[in-house]
């Protein structure tokens, strides 16, 4: 069950004109290749093993690392990055419960978009070959700067559709990027933990690190947008 209470305070209104979906283990700390992995796909790869490929200093984001570089170093550095995100393409699975809620969504005409810290190109690949509902639009990838979790990618998503901030609801499977962004932005939060990282449904997660829900599971993240926010009716046919 999702925890149907919000774990801080939220917006004034309930009223959700658009979802963002983020993702974590792309390359935040991990190096992930996959379009969104422990959001919108299942996370298949060995991340510690990734980091060592790239040779990211213990405890450094691997976007940070790699500006720090002079540039043919770190064409190098970025081209095994590359070689690991294509292996990522390669295994990539779509999250249980994904296009059921992507569908749930579309019937009410709320529009979703995707924050991703990864290429465009694996983006497309999982818009073509593991999703069969029109794609998530905008998609604002690593090259959007400045990156989560400044909240700038959730503030010109907001603008792009005409609607305030406070009308997103983010998801996403990383507190330190995805909740602290939405948050910072204004937004709902909602952070997906399938792997149970937090099995005491958000306990110890404080300040912007803290969402206002928890869910376990993408179908959690539907009950909560349908019992919890309140998304528009579906439309008539």
């Amino acid at each position: 069950m999702a925890m149907l209470r919000t774990l801080r305070p939220g917006p004034e209104s309930k009223a959700v004109r658009g979802i963002v979906f983020g993702a974590y283990r792309e390359i935040a700390q991990c190096a992930w290749g996959a379009v969104v992995d422990g959001t919108l796909t299942v996370p298949v790869l060995d991340f510690p093993k990734m980091r060592r490929v790239v040779g990211v200093p213990e405890g450094q984001d691997v976007l940070d690392f790699l500006a720090g570089l002079e540039p043919a170093e770190r064409a190098q550095r970025e081209a095994a990055l590359h070689a690991v995100e294509e292996e990522g393409m390669a295994a990539m699975q779509v999250m249980p419960g994904v296009e059921e809620l992507a569908k749930h969504l579309d019937e009410r005409a709320v529009p979703r978009a995707l924050v991703t810290r990864n290429l465009k190109r694996a983006v497309d690949l999982f818009h073509a070959t593991h999703f069969d509902l029109p794609p998530f639009e905008p998609v604002l990838t690593r090259e959007f700067l400045p990156y989560k979790p400044h909240p700038a990618a959730l503030l010109h998503i907001a603008e792009h559709w005409g609607i305030t901030p406070q009308e997103l609801v983010m998801v996403g499977d990383s507190a330190k990027d995805d909740v602290v962004s939405g948050n910072r932005a204004g937004a709902w939060t909602i952070l997906l933990d399938t792997e149970g990282t937090h099995r005491e449904r958000g306990q110890g997660l404080e300040g912007d690190l803290r969402p206002h829900f928890y869910a376990a599971s993408m179908q959690e993240v539907q009950q909560i947008l349908t019992t919890e926010l309140q998304l528009p009716s579906p439309r008539v046919a």
